[in-house]
């Protein structure tokens, strides 16, 4: 797999680059800022989740994940207003090569940046970039049924509902159920030989 450059993907009011060591200060301010928030819909954290250390080795395992063609981890930062740090993350999880060409999407927003497009803004920045430089061919998003918010955003996106997963993940203590949906680049390709 040839060498990427790391992603810097610039909107109108957002800007996404590749997370690492340097932003463990922003991301440890944002996951205390964030705890209650974040707690419903991410599997159980433990205290370190709000350390830098935590996050210092988590950004050192975005950039070695990035250069082996694993997965690519981006902070999300407001244009208009440096000040207020990182606001969000956006994963491309579990990039899988072959005649699959696919990952796994995952976000979250800071609460009080909800509501304002967004997240709609970068992820229409990071799905033209996964189905272009990362040349995959499919994104998979899945959410919690009651989460009506990521379910219209990602209808809107174009993701069409493919099922839904009973006691798919550990969520808020409990094993939750839920709606697996997908969406696949318009201009599809085929893979490399392998």
């Amino acid at each position: 797999m040839p060498q990427r450059e790391p992603p810097r993907l610039l909107g109108p009011r957002v800007f996404l680059t590749l997370a690492g060591p340097a932003d463990s200060v922003a991301l440890a301010a944002f996951h205390d800022r964030e705890w209650d928030h974040l707690g419903p819909w991410l599997p159980p954290r433990s205290a370190a989740w709000r350390t830098e250390a935590h996050w210092r080795r988590w950004g050192a395992e975005a950039v070695e994940l990035f250069l082996d063609d694993r997965a690519v981890r981006l902070v999300l930062r407001r244009i208009d207003r440096p000040e207020a740090g990182i606001v969000g993350q956006l994963n491309l999880n579990m990039l899988a090569r072959g005649a699959f060409q696919a990952a796994t999407l995952g976000y979250h927003m800071a609460a009080a940046q909800q509501g304002q497009g967004l997240m709609r803004e970068a992820l229409e920045m990071a799905i033209p970039y996964a189905f272009g430089p990362l040349g995959l061919h499919r994104l998979m998003a899945n959410h919690l049924p009651e989460n009506a918010r990521s379910a219209a955003l990602l209808q809107r996106l174009g993701f069409v509902r493919e099922g839904y997963a009973k006691d798919y993940l550990f969520i808020g203590g409990a094993w939750r159920d839920h709606v697996l949906t997908a969406l696949t680049t318009p201009d599809p390709m085929d893979p490399p030989a392998g």
